[in-house]
C-alpha cells in the first residue's frame, strides 16, 4: 500500500513566550492507503491537535505535511479546497446544523463543494440509507439519538468521496451497543469506499478493530 499521509517534524505551539505550550512536538507519522488507525493516549497528549494538523484544519509551526503525494504549503494553497477534495471529518459533538434535516446536513457538505442540487440530494439519500437512516432523512438533529447523529456525521464526512476520514472520539457519546454498531459500520464503509480512516479514541475496546495503534504522550508519538 502507498503512503497517503506523511508528516515530518510536525510541531504546533499555542500561546507565546513563557506561556507557550507545545501541543505537537516534532512528530513524524505515516498513514497508508485504506489503513484504519487508532490514535490513543491520555487527555491533553495532543491527539486532536495532531489530526487537525493532518486534516488541514490547523497549520503547523514547523515541519512538513504531504497528502496523497502532494506537499501542503499553507502559504500558497487554499486548505479549504484540500479539505473539500480529500478529507472528511467526524467530530465528537457531531457539529450538525440544528435547523437542517439529516438529509440537508449531508447535502450542505456537497453544496459547499459546488455539487448539482439533484445530484447532492440523490447521493446524500444513498449515503444516509447506507448508514441505516432511510426513515430519518427529514428529522432534525434534536429528533435523533446520539447514535443516529453520529451516523449522519459519517454520511456527511463521506459526501464528497474523501480519501481520508478523521474521527475525533466518535464513540464518546454512545453506549456499548451503539459503539459496536458504529465500528461495524466504519469497517464496512472503509471496504466499500476504499477510505483511509484515522480515529482518535480513549476507548480501549476499539483497539481490536485497528490495523495499527499509534500511542501519544506529551505531544509525541511514543509507539506506532
Amino acid at each position: 500500500m502507498a503512503t497517503i499521509i506523511e508528516g515530518i517534524g510536525l510541531t504546533k505551539r499555542f500561546g507565546t513566550g513563557d506561556a507557550a505550550v507545545v501541543a505537537i512536538d516534532s512528530v513524524d507519522i505515516q498513514i497508508e492507503e485504506r489503513e484504519l488507525v487508532m490514535i490513543m493516549g491520555d487527555s491533553g497528549c495532543g491527539k486532536t491537535t495532531l489530526i487537525s494538523l493532518l486534516g488541514c484544519i490547523l497549520t503547523p509551526d514547523a515541519g512538513e505535511l504531504r497528502i496523497d503525494g502532494e506537499a501542503i504549503n499553507p502559504e500558497n494553497q487554499d486548505l479549504s479546497v484540500i479539505r473539500r477534495q480529500k478529507i472528511g471529518f467526524v467530530f465528537q459533538l457531531f457539529h450538525l446544523l440544528p435547523y437542517l434535516t439529516a438529509l440537508e446536513n449531508v447535502m450542505v457538505a456537497m453544496d459547499i463543494a459546488k455539487a448539482n442540487a439533484s445530484e447532492a440530494e440523490k447521493h446524500s439519500t444513498e449515503l444516509l440509507t447506507r448508514v441505516g437512516l432511510s426513515e430519518r432523512l427529514h428529522h432534525r438533529p434534536a429528533q435523533l439519538s446520539g447514535g443516529e447523529k453520529q451516523r449522519v456525521s459519517f454520511a456527511r464526512a463521506l459526501a464528497n468521496r474523501p480519501k481520508i476520514i478523521f474521527a475525533d472520539e466518535p464513540t464518546a457519546n454512545l453506549d456499548s451497543r451503539q459503539s459496536d454498531n458504529l465500528m461495524n459500520l466504519i469497517q464496512e464503509l472503509r471496504q466499500e469506499h476504499q477510505t483511509t480512516i484515522a480515529i482518535v479514541t480513549h476507548h480501549q475496546g476499539l483497539k481490536e478493530n485497528a490495523d495499527r495503534i499509534i500511542h501519544m504522550k506529551d505531544g509525541r508519538i511514543v509507539a506506532a
